[in-house]
């Protein structure tokens, strides 16, 4: 076990890095942040901030002798980078499961060669793949790139073969996953905590709803059936058994009309839907970080009330700052704010969780919220 004060490292200083250094904080830990923004949200709480490029190895180097354990905020951290470290200290998650998780060919292969199910897809390496692709699938379909990918980012829609070529030049002719667009249900996620010795700890099923490809809310618990949520629990703890993972784990689903569950991706780390454990849950999904990278058993995962997140976007800094004194008249809701010093369209810069007794008074209660900070936009 690393205990106390130890210093941890942390590839990226955003608001994932930046939550991850509270926790640390929190239970007595010091931290080390390599990020290149000098400004970046994590590297100004960080008792050190390493100014560099993730490929500098001489940055590298300094992170992995000062750190005695290292982690990662975002599955784009070069893989090569994470297993130089592993030559100094601890890295969780491993490079390997990073680097499955971040390209999307190698991901949605992985999942359905270890038996779970995806929307059906085909891999596009170069234009000739496709026609094959284009005449398999049943359209509509998504074009996505199979790298960077984020937030709705790198991904256009497609009908025919001729819009598929288009697209697939447009994207810059990289490597990409063509794959049938799903008619929904509902999107849910499952975020767990994966110790090094294998024992698990999971989180409710989070509900999440997006706008032009962001998460803009998440409602927990999910408003699916019972089965329905264990089924998803069920497939995620088995993704995070075949990739023999440690850290903190997010997946997540599309839920079909019929009940299939299809997993859409993973993120090796925390997750915008589990904002909310910040404050409805035993144990935050960050804290959760911090015991798997140091070795500790998962901590408790127990809901302690229904609760749903919203997502503050730039947008709404666009007029000025936001009337943050209404959001303050409500007791039973929690600001978390990233420190980020420009506000700008589509930016995630903070969320605010809504607690209450039931489920449905969570939900009034954020579109009130909402409604207020934001009368343009009324409803999640």
């Amino acid at each position: 076990m690393i205990l106390p004060d130890a210093t941890l490292g942390v590839l990226g200083g955003g608001q994932l890095g930046r939550m991850f250094t509270l926790a640390a904080h929190s239970m007595g830990y010091r931290v080390a942040v390599l990020d290149p923004d000098p400004h970046s949200p994590a590297g100004s709480i960080a008792e050190q901030h390493i100014q560099a490029d993730y490929h500098d190895q001489a940055a590298l180097q300094m992170l992995g002798d000062e750190c005695d354990a290292v982690t990662t905020e975002f599955e784009n951290v070069p893989a090569d980078s994470l297993e130089l470290l592993a030559r100094h200290c601890p890295v969780r998650p491993g490079a390997s499961a990073v680097r499955i998780a971040q390209d999307r060919i190698r991901e949605k292969t992985f999942v359905r060669d270890h038996g779970l199910d995806t929307a059906p897809f085909f891999a596009i390496h170069e234009a000739a793949d496709l026609e094959a692709a284009v005449e398999t699938l049943v359209p509509p379909l998504l074009l996505k790139t199979a790298a960077m990918g984020y937030d709705g980012k790198g991904q256009l829609p497609v009908e025919t073969l001729e819009e598929a070529r288009a697209a697939f030049e447009q994207l810059g002719g990289q490597p990409c996953v063509l794959e049938e667009r799903i008619t929904l249900a509902c999107e849910v996620s499952v975020i767990l905590a994966r110790s090094s010795s294998g024992e698990m700890a999971v989180y409710p099923v989070a509900e999440n709803r997006h706008r032009h490809g962001i998460l803009d809310t998440s409602i927990v618990p999910a408003g699916v059936e019972p089965e329905v949520a264990d089924q998803a629990v069920a497939m995620a703890t088995r993704l995070a058994e075949a990739l023999d993972y440690c850290g903190v784990l997010a997946v997540e689903f599309f839920l079909t009309p019929t009940g299939r569950l299809l997993i859409n991706e993973m993120a090796p780390r925390p997750h915008n839907s589990g904002h909310y454990t910040l404050d409805a849950t035993v144990t935050s999904q960050f804290e959760q970080q911090v015991r798997c990278l140091c070795g500790l058993p998962p901590g408790d995962t127990l809901l302690l009330s229904p609760v749903v997140m919203v997502n503050l976007l730039g947008d709404l800094w666009q007029a000025g700052t936001p009337p943050w004194e209404r959001l303050f008249e409500q007791p039973s809701v929690k600001l978390h704010l990233y420190g980020k010093r420009e506000a700008r369209p589509g930016r995630k810069m903070g969320h605010f969780n809504c607690l209450a007794a039931e489920s449905e008074q969570a939900i009034e209660l954020a579109e009130r919220v909402r409604a207020a900070l934001d009368p343009a936009r009324a409803r999640p």
